[in-house]
């Protein structure tokens, strides 16, 4: 399950955005934070929007209509909603118990609640009268005819469907890498109770989407004169954010029929454990280079002040940006990448697809930038020596200036004290972990020597600057720094070796130099591939790289990032810096994304919106597959989307992995498949087996088993 291939490049992207649209990192080159008016205002609706929850949950109904009133007037001209917190309103006066307490009760009942019950739904009187109970039941009998009235959970479930209204109502959804997160663990776990397996990630996607949803944001009566959808929509959002078929149309109705906004409606409805969320995010920034890793409490920048002109113009449906082309689709920090540089200029807009290979602010500028400028593969001759290398890494480079400084909720009280804790924990887990590991790794070699004098913090050095090697291309200088910092590491690792010569290989073959690449294939290429027969096929792919001289063999698609990531997970495994539990959690659940569309014999609908195609495209043209050897963490078997038509799974003729036939013959129309699973309450797998047998026919099929 851990097999599974991502596009590493992709999720840096997509965590960026993350990060900077929840406002948790800034430059430290920068006084100025680069974020746009839109991006700020966006994050400070999300913001507002966590205020208003929490003064609900804590019974602060005043407050909660105040900032109700300053950012969001119009909501309150909803009679259902303004119904339903007059209500609570007049509960909590009751619940402090005092005279004059209980003497604004009844004013709240007079001025607000009793003509608000009028005209607000038709059960609202009754349910008017029947809290007048209130009066003269306490709060602390159970079995009273108004107990789930004075019962707290009332308070929380009346935030969620706040939130749900208001999130809506601004657009205010949250970041892409959010959704997808949320999107891609309830299939992951789906998948698992479906094919009665254990999860390895269940310990941390069980703490991280917690199990209860906010109620739905429901439709205005208006709404329900909206035509029929199609059944088609219905059901992919059904199942696709597991909703019964009247929650799925409720869901449309909301939205007016836009199905991928009634699917990011249910799915921000899913609530994940933000400190945690926060705790990962951080994780893996510090161990991709996105962030600096030095330890300690960063100065705490001056909270968000709120402005109400900031949302002025967020009424309506322009309030956020979209990440493609349709406005008020998406969050804010998804419709591009900033320029990471400490100019603070943006960039283009691009598709995450288009952005594979881009610097993300961990790139060491001295080093050669292209394959073309230096057909060497040894590097500048001033580096030879690893210890030279190490040493111009760590002393005075000025590289991690340009990284950000991760700045955490500090806007966000409520989850301040949290994450701090954790992130202190962390970090001393990590001091401990690295002191014993290069207390055991002593040799008295020169060699260890350069690796006992690193601070710390210098682990990550080491460890990005392997991986900046390796991502552009230069394998020997990543070859001899992993030797001169891990000795044995190739003896155990010949998979990885095999994938950092062919890189060289193909780097040869592009510049012309068809001896030396000659000289790499017979003296490293060869031996691996006879001690490992699995590695005879991608050699002989790789070696075709010679029939065509005139094109650039390393720029056809070669996974260069993919193979960097690798290793630096398998090296910083042996420095005792395990990878971070982000990469663990997307590698399992984009694995069981593909098996469960797999299942479904469909494809998935909403793969796209939430850019998890675009995570999953790893092309791997001549690396061998990664799945071979465990001390390697990526996967190069790609996972193709299924059609909708009768297959069975068969082993591939060289027994690498499994493929789908698919069969021509019987083709089931989408219909006859809504059919059957509608008729008969079946899985959609199931549906489209039974079509299979009957040719398709959905009434044969329905006779059948009624018969």
């Amino acid at each position: 399950m851990e097999s599974g291939s991502v596009n590493w490049e992709t999720l840096d992207i997509l965590i960026i955005n993350f990060a900077k649209s929840e406002n948790l990192i800034e430059d430290f080159s920068s006084s100025v934070q680069s974020s746009s008016p839109h991006s700020s205002s966006s994050y400070q609706l999300r913001l507002v929007i966590r205020h208003i929850r929490r003064s609900l949950e804590s019974g602060d109904i005043d407050s909660a209509v105040d900032l109700l009133r300053l950012h969001a007037p119009s909501i309150l001209d909803d009679h259902r909603i303004l119904f339903r917190l007059h209500k609570q309103k007049f509960i909590e006066l009751l619940r402090k118990g005092t005279v004059e307490d209980r003497d604004s009760a009844i004013d709240c009942l007079r001025i607000d609640l009793a003509p608000c019950a009028l005209d607000a739904y038709p059960e609202a009187y009754e349910e008017f009268k029947h809290v007048l109970l209130a009066f003269i039941y306490d709060k602390d009998d159970t079995s009273s005819p108004v107990a789930n009235e004075w019962s707290e959970r009332r308070r929380f479930d009346l935030a969620g469907f706040m939130t749900s209204m208001l999130r809506a109502y601004l657009h205010a959804y949250d970041p892409i890498f959010s959704m997808s997160l949320r999107y891609l663990i309830s299939i992951h776990r789906a998948y698992c109770l479906r094919q009665g397996i254990t999860s390895p990630i269940s310990d941390l996607t069980e703490r991280l989407l917690l199990e209860e949803r906010d109620p739905p944001a429901t439709p205005q009566d208006t709404l329900y004169e909206v035509p029929p959808f199609d059944e088609v929509d219905i059901q992919a959002l059904a199942h696709a954010v597991e909703l019964t078929r009247q929650g799925a149309i409720d869901s449309l109705r909301f939205a007016k029929g836009d199905l991928d906004m009634a699917f990011q409606n249910e799915l921000c409805r899913m609530r994940l454990d933000i400190p945690l969320l926060d705790q990962l995010v951080r994780e893996y920034c510090v161990y991709r280079g996105i962030v600096d890793p030095a330890f300690g409490k960063q100065p705490i920048p001056e909270p968000v002040k709120f402005n109400q002109h900031d949302f002025g113009y967020c009424s309506s449906r322009n309030c956020s940006l979209d990440l493609d082309c349709n406005a008020g689709k998406h969050s804010d920090g998804e419709t591009s990448v900033t320029n990471v540089h400490t100019d603070g200029s943006p960039e283009n807009n691009a598709d995450v697809t288009s952005m594979q290979g881009i610097d993300v602010e961990v790139r060491y500028t001295s080093e050669t930038t292209s394959s073309h400028e230096d057909c060497s593969t040894s590097g500048l001759k001033q580096l030879r020596n690893p210890s030279v290398l190490q040493q111009r890494r760590f002393l005075g480079t000025g590289e991690r200036s340009k990284r950000k400084r991760w700045r955490g909720r500090y806007d966000d009280s409520s989850y301040v004290a949290d994450a701090s804790l954790e992130d202190n924990n962390k970090q001393e887990h990590s001091i401990s972990t690295v002191v014993s590991t290069l207390s055991k790794e002593k040799q008295g070699s020169e060699k260890t020597f350069v690796l006992e004098d690193c601070n710390l913090d210098d682990k990550f050095e080491i460890l990005l600057g392997m991986k900046e090697l390796a991502s552009k291309g230069l394998a020997a200088e990543a070859i001899e720094e992993v030797n001169a910092i891990v000795p044995n590491f190739f003896a155990q690792s010949s998979l990885l070796l095999f994938q950092l010569k062919q890189v060289e290989f193909l780097k040869l073959v592009s510049c012309g130099d068809y001896d030396a690449a000659l000289r790499v294939a017979c003296s490293h290429l060869g031996p691996l591939a006879a001690k490992d027969a699995a590695l005879l096929k991608p050699l002989k792919e790789t070696l075709l790289a010679l029939l065509r001289p005139n094109e650039d063999a390393l720029g056809t698609a070669l996974p260069l990032n993919a193979l960097a990531a690798s290793l630096q997970v398998a090296v910083g495994r042996r420095l005792g810096v395990e990878e971070p539990q982000l990469m663990k959690i997307m590698r399992a659940t984009l694995y069981t994304h593909n098996e469960w569309f797999k299942l479904q014999m469909c494809k998935d609908r909403f793969e796209g919106l939430l850019r998890i195609d675009s995570l999953k495209e790893v092309n791997t043209p001549f690396l061998a597959p990664v799945s071979m050897s465990k001390s390697n963490g990526d996967s190069c078997t790609n996972g193709s989307s299924q059609a909708t038509v009768s297959s069975v799974t068969k082993m591939s003729e060289d027994g690498s992995s499994p493929t789908q036939e698919i069969s021509r013959d019987v083709i089931c129309d989408e219909g006859a498949i809504l059919k059957v699973m509608e008729f008969l309450a079946l899985p959609r797998a199931d549906a489209i087996h039974l079509l299979a047998q009957y040719n398709g026919n959905a009434e044969t099929v329905i006779q059948q088993i009624f018969a």
